[in-house]
């Protein structure tokens, strides 16, 4: 397969992702106002804020147990601003999902390890990770958390097969993880205000514009800031590609 196939297979890829995001959102939008989703998500959310530090410790251990096994966990993040809203839902997922990540990597590193490598073995993606995070731990698993090179839960596990250190994974994640979990924890905020609008129909729409304002400048931002990584990253994976090609016939020798 040529590289220009190869290209257009994953451009083919990343825009039917974001259709299908924008197919959900809009279900999700068009649901709020016609199911009784005004109740449910009092509900949930009463429930949840009343519970106070058990509701978060609730959440907080599904969602990873959800990442532990490698459950997505989109829906999840953005259930986070559905039940606490923007501020206060990145500031519970955020460390939760570091955690979360956290101990998917310590297993990939111990007692899933074998399982986990014969998994990714044959991925030339993999093999360029390890080259090149054994020298730059913390900025390659930066640009790995900004760049959708791995699914998230696949990531977690993989990056406990390299020699990154977990200083080094924890802090790239934390931060890398952010803008992608603000962004969804925003998403599910706006998914609540729609649901619990009972303004006029005026005041509505201008909500809802706003919202979408938002949200898009949420979303473009979170995209650019993706594409500059990924092009980080695929140099950075190219200089250790080539790093261990010259080093390999030293060894040989």
């Amino acid at each position: 397969m040529s590289h220009g196939t190869k290209g257009t297979g994953r451009r083919t890829r990343r825009w039917l992702g974001i259709g299908g995001a924008i197919v959900v959102a809009s279900l999700a939008l068009e649901a709020a106002f016609v199911w009784p989703l005004s109740q449910w998500a009092g509900a949930l959310a009463g429930w949840l804020k009343g519970a106070g530090a058990v509701g978060a410790l609730i959440y907080a251990t599904v969602y990873i147990a959800a990442a532990v096994l490698m459950l997505p966990g989109a829906v999840l993040t953005a259930g986070a601003g559905f039940a606490y809203g923007p501020v206060l839902g990145t500031l519970l997922v955020s460390p939760v999902s570091v955690a979360a990540a956290t101990m998917s990597f310590v297993l990939g590193r111990t007692l899933a390890r074998g399982w986990i490598a014969r998994r990714i073995e044959g991925d030339p993606r993999f093999r360029a990770v390890d080259a090149a995070v054994g020298e730059h731990g913390f900025r390659i698993v930066l640009l790995l958390r900004l760049s959708p090179l791995f699914p998230f839960n696949v990531l977690n596990y993989a990056l406990g097969l390299t020699r990154v250190r977990l200083r080094d994974y924890i802090l790239g994640s934390a931060i890398g993880m952010f803008p992608g979990t603000a962004l969804y924890v925003y998403l599910g905020s706006l998914v609540r205000d729609l649901a619990m609008t009972d303004s006029v129909a005026r005041e509505s729409t201008a909500r809802l514009v706003l919202s979408v304002v938002g949200v898009g400048a949420t979303a473009a931002a979170t995209l650019f800031i993706a594409r500059v990584a990924r092009r980080a990253l695929a140099a950075e994976l190219a200089l250790g590609s080539s790093a261990t090609s010259s080093a390999s016939p030293e060894r040989k020798s």
